[in-house]
């Protein structure tokens, strides 16, 4: 730790390592076995879980970029086994919700935003560059694809991902892939949810259900009761029901040819 800044009330866990010219600032707890990579900035209001590695240049717990911000005490909190890397930055939270989170076991790769008030949950990847505005939500599992940017209050679902370059404007449902411009449903994440131990016959059930919301001409309200009415109850069915119904910016459109294929009309 030669050559490091740590204030003298930060709080550091057993066997943390923190590289040289890293900063470390007052408010900040740091848990046990988590590396601070050489000029790393761990920022007032920082919150580290176990097994965190941050890497060079990153900057945890800056300021939010909001001119509303009166300077209130709120937090950034990083799960267990969290990785961020390099020039990433994470801002910490406003009167809105008071804290950042990003979960456990997640994977921040270089030079990505993430905006003030906004919650990330496990197992998540934002990929290089990926921009997320102040109080996104993103939900277990989800993927977010390199140079894309998510809109403010946009809601990405789990086990969904959002191909490199893509401009999240609506939310994204659980289980698909969103793609094009504008950001369209293109499928569903067979493959990502294969990787996590999936059955082929609940992938062929969540696609089922999609081909109902997307791809049979429906309105929103009108798909909503089909799957009600028609598909039997699941976890994944309800699931995917209570995040349309509860979208305040409305989802994704579908995509054929040119022309969406969905209306957010209720």
């Amino acid at each position: 730790m030669i050559n490091a800044y740590i204030h003298p009330d930060a709080k550091i866990g057993n066997n943390v390592k923190i590289e040289h010219f890293a900063y470390i600032d007052k408010n900040v707890i740091i848990d046990d076995n988590s590396w601070i990579g050489p000029h790393a900035t761990i920022m007032d209001g920082a919150r580290i879980g176990k097994n965190c590695k941050i890497f060079p240049g990153a900057v945890i717990s800056a300021v939010p970029q909001d001119l509303k911000f009166k300077g209130e005490e709120t937090t950034v909190e990083l799960g267990d086994n969290t990785t961020v890397r390099e020039f990433a930055t994470i801002n910490r939270g406003t009167v809105a919700n008071f804290k950042t989170v990003v979960g456990k076991n997640c994977l921040i790769m270089a030079y990505a935003h993430i905006g003030h008030d906004t919650i990330i949950g496990n197992n998540c990847i934002l990929a290089n560059s990926a921009n997320l505005a102040g109080h996104t939500i993103v939900q277990d599992f989800a993927i977010i694809g390199g140079l894309s940017a998510v809109h403010q209050f946009v809601n990405i679902g789990t086990h969904s991902i959002i191909s490199g370059g893509g401009l999240a404007r609506k939310d994204v449902p659980p289980y698909t892939k969103a793609a094009r411009e504008p950001l369209s449903y293109s499928g569903v994440n067979s493959v990502g949810m294969r990787r996590r131990g999936f059955s082929n016959e609940k992938i062929n059930e969540i696609q089922d259900i999609y081909r109902i919301i997307y791809l049979k001409s429906n309105n929103i309200s009108q798909a909503i009761t089909i799957l009600e009415s028609e598909m039997p109850p699941t976890n994944e069915r309800d699931e995917i029901i209570a995040f349309i119904q509860n979208s305040q910016r409305g989802i994704m459109k579908g995509y054929i040819g040119r022309k969406s294929s969905i209306s957010n009309d209720l």
